[in-house]
C-alpha cells in the first residue's frame, strides 16, 4: 500500500512561461499527470537573462478555468506591495472562479532579486513591510467573512465596507505564510494561519525544529496544518515528510525556464511515498 505526498508544480512565470495561455495549459497537464497543486511566482521582475514576466493573478484565473481539481495560488505574493481591499476582491473572486481551490501564499517580499520594491517606490524597510503584511492579513480575514469591515490601522483604513460575494472556502481561504528559516516573527505569524512555507531550509532536521516551534505557537496544535517545502525535481522528499512536511513544491531554476524542460518535469509526475516513508 502506498500513500502520496501532496505535490505542487511550482513555476516562475518567466520568458517561455510568461503567457497565461501557456501556463494554463501547463496547469491542465499537471492535473492530468496527478499533481495536487499548481502554484506560481508573484514577481514584477527578475535579473537577466530573464526578460519577460507574466502577471500571476491573470495567469491563475486562466488556470482556474482550465482545471477542475488542482489547488491554485501565488507562492508567494509579496503582500506589502498590494492594497488590501483589492487583494480581498481578487482572492474571493479567484476562489469562486476555481470552485474553492485557492491557497494564498503570503510574505514580506524584498529586493534581493531585481530590487523591485526600490525600483517601484514601494516600502523597503523590513519592519514596516511586516506591519503592512500583518495589517493586510487582519483585513483579509475580516473581508472574507462577508461582514462589514471597519478597520482603522496604522497604514490602512476601511470604513464599513462589505466584501461580497465571499470566497467558497470557509471560514477563509487557506493562508500559507512564507518566511526565512530561523526568523521568529514569520513562525509566530504562520502559526496563526493555515500553513508555513519556509525559505532557506537546508536539512530535514532544521524543518523538524521549525515545525515544532510552530506547533508550540498554535492555539490548537491538533488542527490540520500544512508545511510546504521546495525541492529540486527528482529529490527524495521522505526525510522532509518525516520532519513534518505535508506538501513538496518543485524548485525550477528561474534563469533556465524552457517549456520543454518544464513539461518534462511535469510529466515525470509527483513523488510517491510508501507507508514506511520511502519515496518511489
Amino acid at each position: 500500500m502506498t500513500t502520496r505526498l501532496r505535490s505542487g508544480f511550482w513555476v516562475p512565470l518567466f520568458d517561455e512561461l510568461a503567457d497565461p495561455r501557456v501556463a494554463a495549459r501547463l496547469a491542465a497537464e499537471a492535473e492530468e499527470a496527478g499533481w495536487d497543486g499548481f502554484f506560481v511566482w508573484d514577481r514584477l521582475t527578475w535579473p537577466a537573462p530573464v526578460s519577460r514576466v507574466a502577471d500571476p493573478w491573470i495567469t491563475l484565473a486562466a488556470a482556474a478555468t482550465a482545471t477542475e481539481s488542482v489547488r491554485l495560488g501565488p507562492m508567494v505574493t509579496p503582500v506589502p506591495r498590494r492594497r488590501p481591499a483589492g487583494l480581498a476582491r481578487e482572492t474571493a473572486s479567484l476562489d469562486r472562479l476555481s470552485g474553492g481551490r485557492l491557497t494564498l501564499g503570503v510574505g514580506l517580499g524584498g529586493d534581493l532579486f531585481g530590487a523591485e520594491f526600490a525600483r517601484t517606490g514601494e516600502q523597503t524597510d523590513d519592519r514596516v513591510r511586516a506591519e503592512l503584511l500583518d495589517e493586510t492579513l487582519e483585513i483579509l480575514t475580516a473581508a472574507w467573512s462577508g461582514q462589514p469591515v471597519r478597520h482603522s490601522g496604522r497604514h490602512y483604513v476601511i470604513d464599513d465596507l462589505a466584501f461580497l460575494p465571499t470566497p467558497v472556502q470557509e471560514p477563509r481561504v487557506p493562508v500559507w505564510v512564507a518566511g526565512y528559516a530561523g526568523r521568529s516573527n514569520p513562525l509566530r505569524r504562520a502559526a496563526r494561519f493555515d500553513g508555513y512555507f519556509p525559505v532557506g531550509v537546508e536539512h530535514p532536521d532544521q524543518l523538524a525544529e521549525l515545525a515544532e516551534t510552530i506547533r508550540q505557537h498554535r492555539t490548537d496544535p491538533s488542527a490540520p496544518y500544512d508545511i510546504a517545502v521546495s525541492l529540486p525535481p527528482g529529490a527524495d522528499p521522505a526525510a522532509y515528510v518525516a520532519a513534518g512536511a505535508t506538501w513538496c513544491l518543485t524548485e525550477l531554476e528561474p534563469e533556465e525556464i524552457a517549456l520543454d524542460h518544464v513539461r518534462g518535469v511535469l510529466r515525470d509526475g509527483p513523488a510517491i511515498l510508501t507507508t514506511e516513508g520511502a519515496a518511489s
